[in-house]
């Protein structure tokens, strides 16, 4: 039978022939070891049996998919190991993330880290014992018999929630044996050096109501020497995350009696974001956006209308739903401003000359977060966004959306962050239609139209099945950090449906009442999320531009102290933001604690400076750069801050 190979050559190959098969006859090509297949654009064990007229990619340990498939065989070599180890554990789940894998287990006490070198020590063993792992499907009632007479009460949940019809499967591997849609690599040999990370509390199904799980991080890799450059990528990663380093350096902190994902802003933090803010707003401003401020609440009509109370219920918080006395004017905080500002545009009537309208808004917003899937400042249940709607005609929507994405690659330029992000066009799923509204024929003509305009711009993309808004597709700025997740930064959605919903209107040059079209827009997304994402690129340096202090003045003796503040005045009256530490302390012992903080230029005043009139002037990353008058520097200063200079 023909077979034909990702690169478009084709191959002949026996009736029957496998992915392995195919593995093997390609062995010098491919390199390295191969892990899975991808078959007709769905991957699969690397032993599965290959039909006629099939394209077929052989997947190593350089592809993401190859990896994914190693760390899920490592997550079950884990659970083995620890089932040799603690029999009487119960076993939940065990997925492949982005950068290796992790287990949830139901165990008595937590593990500890003695615990976690024994477990890696025995699937060392299981591991060196190469033991074949073997695929098997059963029906719905001999899998959950099966799983109950494991003791796995956890898995007879999981196959009970299967739709009707779904195939369950299970992976066995000697004498452990787990229900796993896959895929898996052929054996346990292949997983070669795997490493366990550490071990935290995970609510069961990530719902707070439900039982803390153990759950065991670890990675693997197929040589020790890569292993070892990805452990020191972790320490330098673990460094720079914000959730340590933004405390450490007083950006944010949280406490218990306020509540999980409710960070709480400190003077530093909260000056970045005003400064980051006040750019924001100034340049949407320049470019025609009108400024709006809406309520934080609304009543539950007003996301009827919008269709969030029917696809987003679960995420929001909801006052007074479950009390019967409130229940006419049952209130929810809003996720998300588009509904008020649809019904500010509904104040007054337009004609096509008014569009487009843009609306812009430094929105607080409210989700409800799941307690696990919460982290720092990235996940947080109360947020700050950026957020924009324009209203336009249908012939203005390409001009519009490039003026967009012009807007967002400005503020990337910025932020310095331009060369970091990448670009996933997300779109609807089209056999779960009920997470969406509007027709077939809408979104395919909308995401028509989106692309269209993504090929135009020239943007480098991905494309997402699934990830679309309920309302529309979207196209979603994707940035990573420092371990790797990736996360959304910025959006575009573009929205058909929501003019209809509100009986948004305009008066076309035929004097015909027509519908407009809604650009959903962000142009530095939420500013916690941003500011996370700047403290762990810049290490906690942010660029001068947005730091809360830019300049600290130092002096060395009483005299110059009073030198330091009135040039102090100075700055503060240009607009550079400055501190004085006057403290009677050693100049040595007063620099490093400036250095730690990552402030951008230290000004140390002596005697002779005072003779001179000047200061001597270090600046963060490079040291002593020679003394300066207070003209020079500041002009200096405010040049870079003018040019958002970073370094």
């Amino acid at each position: 039978m023909k077979i034909t190979l990702k690169d478009g050559s084709s191959k002949e190959f026996p009736e029957g022939a496998s992915g392995l098969d195919i593995a093997k006859a390609l062995s010098q090509k491919l390199g390295k070891q191969a892990l899975a297949v991808r078959v007709n654009g769905t991957v699969q064990d690397i032993d599965t049996p290959i039909t006629r007229d099939s394209t077929v990619d052989i997947l190593t340990f350089d592809d993401e998919d190859g990896k994914k498939a190693m760390w899920h065989t490592a997550s079950h070599v884990l659970a083995q190991a620890v089932k040799r180890l603690y029999p009487g554990v119960k076993l939940a789940i065990g997925p492949a993330t982005d950068s290796g894998f992790y287990y949830d287990f139901d165990a008595e006490t937590p593990f500890t880290n003695e615990d976690l070198a024994k477990i890696e020590k025995e699937m060392k063993k299981i591991v060196a014992e190469n033991i074949p792992i073997e695929r098997s499907v059963l029906p719905r009632g001999e899998a959950v018999k099966k799983v109950k007479e494991l003791g796995e009460d956890y898995k007879v949940e999981l196959i009970e929630e299967l739709p009707e019809g779904e195939e369950i499967s299970f992976y066995t591997q000697g004498d452990f044996c787990d229900l796993c849609a896959g895929p898996h690599v052929a054996s346990t040999g292949k997983v070669k050096v795997p490493k366990l990370l550490k071990t935290a509390g995970a609510y069961w199904r990530g719902d707070e109501k439900n039982k803390m799980l153990q759950r065991i991080y670890g990675t693997a890799f197929l040589q020790q020497q890569d292993l070892d450059k990805y452990l020191e990528q972790l320490a330098e990663a673990e460094k720079r995350d914000h959730n340590k380093l933004g405390r450490e350096l007083h950006y944010f902190t949280t406490h218990p009696a306020v509540g999980q994902g409710l960070p709480l802003l400190m003077p530093k933090g909260a000056k970045t974001m005003q400064v980051l803010q006040r750019f924001v707003e100034d340049e949407e401003e320049k470019r025609g956006y009108q400024l709006t401020k809406t309520p934080y609440m609304a009543k539950k009509d007003l996301f009827v209308i919008s269709g969030h109370w029917d696809h987003y219920h679960d995420g929001m918080f909801i006052m007074g739903e479950d009390d019967p006395e409130q229940k006419a004017e049952v209130i929810a905080l809003r996720p998300m401003t588009c509904p008020f500002q649809y019904t500010i545009y509904n104040a007054e009537h337009h004609s096509y000359r008014d569009l487009p309208v843009r609306y812009n808004e430094t929105s607080t917003l409210f989700r409800k977060e799941a307690s696990g899937e919460m982290h720092g400042l990235i996940r947080i249940r109360q947020f700050t966004l950026s957020e924009g709607h324009i209203i336009c005609m249908p012939q203005q929507i390409e001009e519009e959306f490039e003026a967009v994405i012009d807007l967002i690659k400005y503020v990337m330029k910025s932020l310095g962050i331009e060369d970091d992000i990448s670009y996933r066009f997300s779109k609807w799923d089209e056999n779960d239609t009920e997470k969406y509204i509007g027709s077939k024929e809408e979104w395919e003509s909308s995401q028509g139209t989106m692309k269209k305009i993504l090929d135009h711009v020239g943007l480098d993309y991905v494309e997402a099945d699934g990830e679309a808004a309920f309302y529309g597709p979207k196209l979603d700025i994707q940035f990573k950090n420092v371990f790797g997740k990736e996360d959304t930064l910025f959006t575009i959605q573009v929205d058909f449906a929501l003019a209809e919903r509100f009986d948004m209107t305009y008066v076309d040059s035929d004097g015909q009442k027509k519908r407009p079209i809604i650009i959903h827009r962000s142009s530095i997304g939420c500013y916690e999320r941003t500011l996370a994402m700047l403290i762990e690129k810049y290490a906690g340096a942010l660029p001068l531009w947005m730091m809360s202090e830019q300049v600290r003045l130092m002096s060395i003796t009483d005299a110059a102290a009073d030198y330091c503040h009135e040039y102090a005045k100075k700055l503060r009256a240009a607009g550079i933001r400055v501190y004085v530490d006057d403290r009677q302390e050693k100049i040595g012992y007063k620099i490093r604690e400036a250095r730690n903080e990552r402030i951008p230029y230290m000004l140390v005043a002596g005697e002779k400076e005072i003779a001179d009139g000047t200061f001597a002037v270090r600046k963060r990353g490079e040291g002593e750069i020679g003394n300066k008058s207070g003209e020079e520097f500041m002009r200096m200063c405010l040049e870079q801050i003018d040019d958002k200079i970073i370094f």
